[in-house]
């Protein structure tokens, strides 16, 4: 009996995993040295250095795939990896927010009862804490710092319906592909891409609204550390998000995917509506609850 083999492809080495490496390092230091206010301006040069590091390896990296891919390199047997990769990456992503949302409940359902005094207790809250009443969200700390509470009303409502929509408008643009309606694609996509940016316009409103009217930052406890943790981390999510969803469009634009061949549109679609689910979630339990 003879066995058949798929040619498998094996790239070149490629530049790019190290090229994100450094931008991610760029980030993560200009980052942590722009909330720790250190070293004055250099905190914000080296984070926008970051971001066009990590701009440059995402751009030259996807180039590369989708020349591969035009090219007719990949088989069949890398296309199931390319989909056992991605369903890996999204996993990590759940865990990824899984872990900030453990934050989130081991503080409002263990730590703020027991610095409350609940159970055996009550010795615990009349040392540490007098005047402490268990009550969610914490509008103090123990220092002295007063904030507001972020309402779910307003702006926050309104990216919900906008990331609500813009994951009909995916899905409407992944059914016209499936159709080979390459107009009506090129519509809805544009469409669910323009949603994603008024996403992020109106979530840096938002956050502004929070430092200057609301008294609502990073420093303002496990409320204003949660809160921005998991907001921040899902916006850096949409940027990206958004950022793969307009490479789709240009890509539409130039003529790629077919109906039977598209898995980087699909990949794309699913990592958005992951990134939508997180934000419904989010609503729930940090907003509403």
């Amino acid at each position: 009996m003879t066995v058949k083999f798929q040619p498998y492809y094996v790239p070149d080495q490629s530049p790019w995993p190290l090229v994100g490496a450094l931008g991610l390092f760029l980030l993560a230091s200009g980052a942590g040295l722009w909330i720790a206010e250190l070293g004055g301006i250099a905190g914000p040069i080296v984070f926008a250095a970051g971001t066009l590091v990590m701009t440059v390896m995402l751009f030259g990296w996807f180039s590369n795939v989708i020349d591969e891919s035009s090219a007719g390199l990949y088989s069949k047997q890398l296309d199931r990896s390319f989909r056992l990769g991605m369903s890996w990456f999204i996993f990590s992503e759940v865990m990824f927010f899984g872990a900030f949302f453990g934050a989130l409940f081991y503080a409002r359902i263990l730590s703020v009862p027991w610095l409350g005094g609940a159970g055996n207790n009550a010795m615990t809250n009349a040392v540490l804490w007098p005047e402490f009443t268990a009550s969610w969200p914490l509008l103090s700390t123990p220092g002295g710092i007063e904030t507001t509470a972020m309402g779910w009303f307003g702006l926050p409502l309104i990216n919900t319906i906008i990331l609500l929509t813009s994951s009909v408008t995916a899905h409407l643009a992944h059914l016209a592909l499936i159709d080979n309606k390459r107009l009506r694609l090129s519509q809805w996509l544009g469409l669910t891409v323009l949603l994603g940016l008024i996403f992020l316009t109106l979530q840096v409103w938002e956050y502004v609204h929070a430092y200057e009217e609301l008294g609502l930052r990073l420093d303002s406890g496990i409320y204003g550390n949660t809160f921005f943790l998991l907001t921040g981390f899902h916006g850096a999510h949409v940027t990206l998000g958004t950022l793969m969803l307009a490479i789709m469009w240009l890509r539409v634009r130039k003529g790629h995917f077919t109906p039977a061949q598209h898995f980087g549109f699909q990949a794309t679609s699913w990592y958005w509506h992951f990134v939508d689910v997180v934000w419904l979630c989010l609503f729930i339990f940090v907003y509403i609850l």
